[in-house]
């Protein structure tokens, strides 16, 4: 377990509903790490994309009543922010070196380690799919399994190294939700415009210099044998990078899933159309809840599940593309 005299522990209830922020520091660096749930259970890491954290990033999937049905119940929680991307984070200093991609990654073991965890669930959207998938590339003892959202594996297209504030909000948003002339803004769009007004520019620029650096992770994906799920929007638009990941992976150990009508950032816009593959997923660990429900929200039903999403293969459940849509 961690050891307080390595970190600075700060009460983060009021935010992340009993979660516990930990600033760990590491080689590059102190990262601000919020635990949330039981220690004593099997560990499940989040990264989140450019410019956020764990309350812009995830809270829509973690603060709906079956997410947390299906995840707390499983695991505990450790939200690690990109660094200087934690809340009320202060300007990092330009003197101080800029973490590279490799860096950031090896930045998770020391994480890992400070809390004492081994192989652990990991689960980040973009650019934090991208360091995740890297750290599982280069640490394969140490991750059971990977949920994406959006990833990227390719270096950086010239459209990525023009990003500004308003770009930021398309990368993450569908048209539908961002609004326009006859239809305002959705409220999760407002909030985080929002958190991108308090968000500092250099933390956020030194971020997205490591990522605008990263390299080619495709060659190196077919080797890659723990189980992945991957969520894209169809608006996103890193749609053609999630497809081009998934036609990379090893078939048998991995699965895409196409979300209608989103963008991005699948946790915050349809979170629900996650929770019925993520469950069948867990299945394949041997985790899930003890009485299997389907909401009535959820964007699939058991009619629309195909018989051989549930055929066992030798790491577990086959997972098939499926598409999912809920009204809007």
């Amino acid at each position: 377990m961690a050891d307080s005299s390595d970190s600075v522990s700060v009460d983060m209830e009021t935010i992340s509903l009993g979660g516990k922020e930990y600033l760990v520091k590491t080689c590059f660096g102190a990262v601000s790490v919020v635990v949330f749930g039981d220690q004593d259970k099997p560990a499940l890491v989040t990264y989140p994309d450019l410019a956020l954290n764990h309350i812009s990033c995830f809270q829509g999937l973690f603060f709906c009543p079956e997410a947390s049905s299906i995840l707390l119940h499983n695991f505990c929680i450790y939200h690690i922010s990109p660094p200087g991307h934690e809340l009320g984070a202060a300007p990092i200093g330009s003197d101080d070196l800029i973490p590279s991609a490799d860096d950031l990654a090896d930045q998770i073991v020391e994480v890992l380690n400070f809390f004492g965890l081994g192989a652990v669930m990991c689960m980040g959207v973009t650019a934090g799919a991208y360091i995740l998938t890297l750290f599982a590339m280069k640490y394969r003892q140490r991750v059971l399994g990977l949920i994406l959202v959006s990833p990227l594996c390719r270096p950086p297209s010239w459209t990525e190294w023009l990003m500004n504030k308003e770009l930021l909000l398309k990368r993450y948003f569908s048209k539908e939700v961002r609004g326009s002339v006859v239809a305002p803004e959705s409220d999760i769009v407002q909030a985080c415009r929002r958190l991108l007004d308090e968000r500092q520019s250099i933390n956020v620029c030194r971020f997205l210099e490591a990522m605008n650096g990263r390299p080619d992770l495709s060659e190196g994906l077919r080797k890659l044998h723990c189980r992945s799920l991957i969520f894209v929007g169809e608006n996103s638009p890193f749609h053609s990078e999630a497809l081009h990941m998934t036609s990379k992976l090893d078939r048998r150990y991995s699965a895409l899933v196409e979300v209608q009508a989103c963008g991005s950032m699948v946790t915050e816009e349809q979170p629900h159309a996650m929770l019925i593959p993520i469950e069948y997923f867990l299945m394949g660990y041997g985790l899930y809840r003890p009485t299997l429900s389907i909401s009535p929200r959820s964007p699939l039903s058991p009619s629309c599940i195909s018989p051989e999403l549930l055929s066992p293969e030798s790491m577990g459940l086959k997972l098939k593309p499926i598409k999912t849509r809920i009204s809007l």
